[in-house]
């Protein structure tokens, strides 16, 4: 039996987890879930938004599946996602957008793979305001060889041993000539060990327009942190927004598969919330422990429940949504 992490998270968080779960426990695959706490409800009941007690679970048993947690914007306590990554050297992030049958979205057919580098660049978590007054601040992007080249290296990897056809390096360097232009560099110095995968190269700007114009062009995209967290909400948009995006933090030795969404305290505890992404992360992690049969599954149930649109939530279907635990038993029963 294999052990996970849950971190159930903040808002819908609670809600969206117990719905993976329950579907994921539905396929048969034998997991047995450990519930560890993080972000604003960990902070308020125990003064931590990152407790001790889960980071030394997490480096046992490896694995996690976690919930949006809520970050204050402005001040208060760092972000948790960029504590883990950190903490664990979690330097894939791993975004895929694929277009669903039955969700409004300008584009059919969108099936684009995302690489972000994850623990870098404008990321770093060096900052500081350089006069006593706070009038002025300033952040340093920290590039490295080494980083560039595993992250770039993953793409590849990746692209081969999923029949891709080609992967895109993205990137700034006509003007961050430093940082940018290793990543760059790094890049084309790779893409020679993969002949047999296409490649080229975008500035990000350029990128993003390319994108909204025809991203049927792109298959396997590769860029830098910030870069990259801009662009995985870019594609999330083409079909449909976050509602359906899942992510994956991948490492050496831990791996933590998310919702890309936030954690939407609004909504919270209203029965209201789309399961849908962290679905999608549950089988990105089921994939990932060697159980791609019922990953396909659940990813096959997801996609037939969406196209039929009777048992889906509101963000799905305005006319005449569903809540979370009706859309989860139509999924469930979709897998019988």
């Amino acid at each position: 039996m294999t052990r996970v992490v849950v971190i159930p998270g903040d808002g819908i968080g609670p809600s969206i987890t117990e719905s993976t779960i329950q579907i994921i426990e539905a396929t048969g695959v034998p997991i047995q879930w450990v519930e560890a706490q993080a972000g604003l409800g960990a902070f308020q009941s125990v003064g931590d938004p990152l407790p001790a007690a889960t980071v030394e679970l997490i480096r046992d048993v490896k694995l996690g599946l976690k919930g949006p947690l809520t970050t204050p914007v402005g001040s208060g306590f760092r972000s948790v996602n960029v504590a883990l990554r950190k903490e664990f050297d979690l330097y894939i992030n791993l975004r895929p957008a694929k277009s669903f049958k039955g969700v409004i979205s300008r584009y059919s057919d969108i099936d684009l793979v995302l690489f972000r580098e994850n623990t870098e660049g404008m990321y770093s978590g060096v900052e500081h305001y350089i006069d006593a007054k706070r009038n002025a601040a300033e952040s340093i992007s920290i590039v490295t060889r080494e980083g560039c080249r595993r992250i770039i290296r993953a793409a590849f990897q990746y692209a081969v041993e999923h029949g891709r056809k080609k992967v895109t390096i993205v990137h700034k360097a006509n003007i961050l000539k430093f940082t940018s232009g290793t990543f760059l560099e790094v890049g084309r110095e790779i893409a020679a060990e993969f002949p047999q995968i296409a490649s080229d190269d975008k500035i990000v700007d350029n990128m993003a327009m390319q994108l909204v114009m025809n991203p049927h062009q792109f298959d396997v995209m590769v860029t830098t942190n910030l870069f990259g967290d801009i662009l995985s909400d870019l594609i999330s948009g083409l079909v449909g927004g976050l509602g359906l995006a899942p992510g994956a933090n991948i490492g050496q030795d831990v791996a933590i598969f998310e919702a890309v969404h936030g954690s939407a305290p609004d909504i919270a505890g209203k029965n209201l919330a789309n399961p849908g992404a962290l679905l999608l992360a549950g089988a990105m992690l089921l994939r990932h422990i060697g159980h791609a049969d019922a990953a396909a599954n659940i990813e096959q149930a997801l996609a037939d429940v969406i196209a039929e649109g009777r048992f889906v939530t509101k963000d799905l279907n305005k006319e005449s949504g569903v809540g979370t635990t009706e859309m989860t038993r139509a999924i469930i029963e979709r897998l019988k």
